[in-house]
């Protein structure tokens, strides 16, 4: 049987586990994806965008101190209630030390990034909510990493998944995304399968063309420092929106 999104307990996802074996060193496919999109945010002058939204935003903070450079106001939209839980108190109340290296490289890439990590997520509103269920057009910039391949094992969900991102900014709003290439059902931890929905430059290019205009879809080759989850490298993206 396909497993879709509703039917995962995201209240479930491995918090500990992921954030262990993903993001308590910057490994090559950071840096390579921190780079690009420092570059793509260096297009915007400090505090240039009034809102944005980081589209099911996970435990991973990489994304909101990039983000931080141009956006006044970030909302981290999250369904599952430990990776909320973790945001807020990262936020609100303590910081991992282990986060401190990206903070340095997210600003030596951009020094619009604020001086600290705290004054980075000083922007962050974090939002327990279901992506889906966010009302069209509300923001300027919309940022994405590995969310729509990831949380379902349909092609055709992936796909309803990545239109919802793409309405979520207004027409003429900027995109930012990353997903796991090739990614299948995988193992977190010791005992957590999750879903994957296989995807590649040509299908992401595919689902993105007819929704945006200036895209950009580029490849990073699989990172051996990471955990195999059987994917082949990520793919990175940046768009317009055009009216979905």
């Amino acid at each position: 049987m396909t497993t879709h999104n509703d039917d995962v307990d995201w209240d479930r996802w491995p918090v500990a586990d992921y954030l262990a074996e993903n993001y308590r060193e910057v490994h090559p496919s950071d840096a390579a994806i921190i780079a690009h999109h420092s570059a793509f945010y260096r297009r915007f002058p400090p505090g240039g965008i009034d809102r944005s939204v980081e589209f099911g935003a996970g435990p991973n903070l990489y994304p909101l101190i990039l983000a931080s450079a141009a956006c006044r106001r970030i909302d981290a939209v999250e369904a599952g209630a430990g990776s909320v839980a973790y945001l807020q108190e990262q936020i609100c109340h303590r910081l991992d030390a282990s986060w401190l290296p990206f903070h340095a490289l997210c600003r030596e890439l951009n020094p619009d990034v604020p001086a600290t990590l705290a004054g980075a997520l000083a922007p962050v509103n974090v939002v327990h909510a279901d992506v889906r269920t966010l009302p069209p057009g509300f923001y300027e910039l919309a940022s994405m990493h590995f969310v729509a391949e990831g949380a379902t094992e349909d092609f055709a969900e992936f796909a309803d998944f990545c239109r919802t991102f793409v309405r979520t900014v207004t027409p003429g709003g900027h995109l930012v995304a990353a997903f796991m290439e090739n990614l299948p059902t995988h193992r977190i931890g010791p005992a957590s399968h999750w879903p994957g929905c296989p995807v590649n430059p040509t299908t992401v290019t595919e689902v993105f063309t007819p929704l945006t205009r200036d895209l950009d879809v580029t490849h990073i080759d699989t990172d051996r420092t990471l955990p195999d989850y059987g994917d082949s490298g990520m793919v990175l993206l940046t768009g317009v929106a055009e009216p979905v």
